[in-house]
């Protein structure tokens, strides 16, 4: 493989001209296709076979007029006031009056009024889904009782469910990377060059998704995730291979002869860690929920797309830019012989004294201490994860001030938090009579089920085989009790003969969809673990380091899980990163966060520990590997890792709970892997390990194919050509 990168990388140097149309074009093509072909995201988690989702397939053939997106407009009287029939009636004619609505429900009639006669719920049904609501319908939804004064209106309910968009905060973490590159490279052409490559590659990720969005159903999540995703991996693999070719460039390589070797040795650790993101992203459709397969296959592509850009236009902007890309006191100089010594690999520091060789000593000398430590402290901060709990997001996390949170807000205050996460109960017979029968048997086994507040009359469609129970459970949507409501009744009214009884309603549908995915959490992890032990076996020919790296890949997970949990689901220190309301984690949040990090783990991996095999198979002591391992790829990982955590970091700042929660989880997963896993615990487990590290039964090995991660078949079949030629300036 790095043979055949090494040629990529000299063709496009020289070649750079027309690779760089090349991908400006593509860029232009797709810009095209997301601007005629885009469509709406989708709010919607759902899974086809579990119960509450054939409920709504049920209703939508059966009962089609309730089986619209619904939405809700609290109303309230001044403290100490009362509603009355003749003040509210205003407010139920404007919501009436909003193209796509069915009815607006005269809270007086449905008896939505609050015991105290302050409070009252107009229920408004449309009669599309919420992917077809307009701006305009939403707009107008909002408008409703804007003209009658002195009484306090909220608008709430699903269509009012907020879209996160990508704004100005997440351009503060591309501002840090874009810092970190210029400290790191020491040249504004280096670190401009780095970023505005990983920026195509993530611009042509998203136009192609969006150009997708029609003809594929995009959750609101996924272009996010997209764009966090190939940001950081496109900084990263373009800032690796950079650095490769720097490092070849101070040792007097030819500038075209650098890039090519560049792009084959970094190169190959770029695709094979780009390559484990992929299938890690991929296998998230082994889950069975199709919302999560997209979001899943949307940030692989973008990914693969970064990987792309790092092998092909990279090369060809670095023939651009010439000894540009060297600090400016190394720029003309006449080439030397690479030294005895090896060079840092950011160019220009004796390799003995940079900081990654004196840390490498340093856990050399404490390996057990920093062991112990490491996994000890590590161990402390996965505790919580015994207490996560998963639900999809509601009203209630939503950011303070915005319609939907208000109307929550307001809603429980008059009524109670159980009047937020409503039930539906959907009957249906053979024929009316049999139907109406087992309506009430139902609904008296419901009234009679711990947990259950209310229960509405039944509502018949016109055929008279299908009925509605409105259940109102006396706890939130997602809260631990009105889950064990649930499926309380589901037990019970199992026993109903004459009829199908599911149950569905957004609280429902959050409860299947989250059990579902907690049962496909083990298998996936047990998936993921599995592959990396059989990929790291394949670059390192050892059986004991892929072993350490995936458990050590664990201890990542279970602090991240830990601290997670603690903030956003416990509220410790939750003011730090702006969350107003803790809650539990979205539910599809753990196997995208396994997915992802085993991903990026893989990297940092990979590039840490290819050095000390190569250093020791060329001859080297155990112990000398090791530190030379992390000597010479510290301080370009942990620039990736700190650039990695700004990007990621940067979408804590956005108001979407959801999105906040993936960035920071994201963001505290690679600083702990980075920094305490690979810098640390590797180095002091390989020391421990000496050569046995290493070890491989022959019959294994022998059985293996040879991806030359190294490129010591590079360098083998083509040496470097002894007469260096003159840096290539532009």
């Amino acid at each position: 493989m790095a043979i055949l990168l090494y040629r990529l990388g000299r063709f496009s140097f020289r070649r750079r001209g027309r690779v760089l149309a090349l991908w400006l074009l593509l860029l232009a093509l797709l810009g095209g296709g997301a601007a005629a072909f885009s469509g709406p995201t989708t709010s919607k988690f759902s899974i086809p076979g579990t119960e509450s989702q054939k409920a709504l397939d049920s209703l939508a053939r059966e009962f089609p007029q309730a089986g619209g997106a619904t939405g809700t407009i609290v109303v309230a009287a001044p403290e100490g006031g009362k509603l009355t029939p003749a003040a509210v009636a205003p407010v139920t004619e404007e919501a009436a009056k909003v193209p796509g609505v069915v009815a607006a429900v005269d809270p007086f009639v449905s008896k939505a009024v609050s015991q105290d006669g302050r409070y009252a719920l107009i229920q408004v049904q449309f009669t599309s889904g919420v992917d077809g609501i307009t701006d305009a319908q939403r707009e107008a939804f909002r408008e409703a009782g804007s003209s009658v004064a002195d009484l306090r209106v909220e608008h709430g309910g699903e269509i009012m469910r907020g879209v996160p968009e990508v704004g100005s905060t997440e351009a503060l973490g591309v501002a840090v990377a874009a810092l970190v590159l210029v400290l790191t490279f020491g040249s504004l052409v280096a670190a401009g060059m780095t970023l505005l490559n990983a920026l195509v590659g993530v611009g042509a990720g998203m136009a192609g998704l969006f150009s997708l969005s029609s003809t594929v159903e995009l959750t609101s999540t996924a272009p996010i995730l997209a764009l966090m995703l190939g940001l950081a991996v496109g900084i990263d693999y373009a800032l690796f291979i950079t650095s490769r070719h720097r490092q070849y460039l101070a040792e007097g390589m030819d500038a075209e002869e650098a890039a090519g070797r560049a792009t084959g040795t970094a190169g190959s650790a770029v695709v094979f860690a780009g390559a484990t993101v992929v299938i890690a992203l991929a296998a998230l459709s082994v889950a069975g929920v199709p919302f999560l397969t997209v979001m899943g296959l949307a940030a692989a592509a973008t990914v693969a797309l970064a990987v792309l850009v790092s092998l092909t236009l990279l090369p060809a902007v670095l023939g651009f830019a010439g000894d540009r890309v060297l600090p400016r006191r190394l720029r003309g100089r006449t080439p030397v012989p690479a030294p005895a010594q090896p060079a840092d690999e950011t160019a220009g520091a004796p390799a003995g004294n940079a900081f990654g060789f004196r840390w490498g000593r340093i856990v050399a000398r404490l390996r057990v201490p920093v062991l112990l430590l490491g996994v000890v402290g590590l161990g402390a901060l996965a505790l919580p994860v015994q207490d996560m709990r998963l639900s999809l997001p509601d009203a209630s996390t939503e950011a303070v001030g915005s319609p939907n949170r208000e109307a929550y807000d307001l809603t429980t205050e008059g009524f109670g938090e159980g009047f937020n996460g409503r039930l539906i109960a959907v009957v249906s017979g053979d024929d009316a009579r049999s139907t109406e029968v087992a309506a009430k048997e139902a609904a008296a086994l419901i009234t009679s089920t711990e947990g259950v507040l209310a229960v509405a009359a039944p509502q018949m469609n016109e055929k008279g085989t299908t009925a509605l129970l409105a259940v109102i459970p006396k706890t939130g949507p997602t809260a631990a009790a009105t889950e064990e409501t649930v499926h309380a009744i589901r037990d019970r009214v199992g026993e109903v003969r004459g009829a199908a009884i599911a149950m569905t309603g957004a609280t429902a549908v959050g409860i299947d969809v989250s059990e579902k995915l907690a049962d496909a959490l083990p298998v996936y992890l047990l998936l993921v673990v599995g592959l990396s032990v059989l990929l790291l076996m394949l670059v390192f020919r050892s059986f004991l380091v892929p072993v350490k790296a995936a458990l050590g890949f664990l201890l990542t997970i279970g602090a991240t899980f830990g601290i997670t949990v603690a903030i956003f689901q416990e509220g410790h220190l939750a003011s730090l990163v702006g969350l107003d309301t803790p809650g539990p984690l979205v539910s599809f949040l753990p196997i995208l966060l396994i997915g992802i990090l085993f991903g990026l783990a893989m990297d940092y991996e990979v590039f840490l520990v290819s050095r000390m095999r190569e250093d020791f198979v060329h001859g080297a002591d155990a112990r000398e590997a090791v530190i030379s391992g992390v000597g010479h790829n510290a301080r370009v990982v942990t620039a990736a890792a700190v650039i990695m955590t700004a990007v990621f970091g940067g979408f804590v700042f956005m108001h979407d709970p959801v999105i906040k929660s993936m960035g920071f989880a994201l963001a505290i997963g690679v600083l702990i892997d980075a920094f305490v896993v690979r810098m640390a615990l590797v180095p002091a487990v390989m020391h421990l390990l000496g050569r046995a590290a290493w070890w491989l039964p022959r019959t294994v090995d022998l059985a293996l194919p040879d991806l030359d991660i190294e490129g010591e078949r590079l360098s083998s079949r083509i040496p470097v050509p002894e007469q260096a030629v003159e840096l290539v300036k532009t």
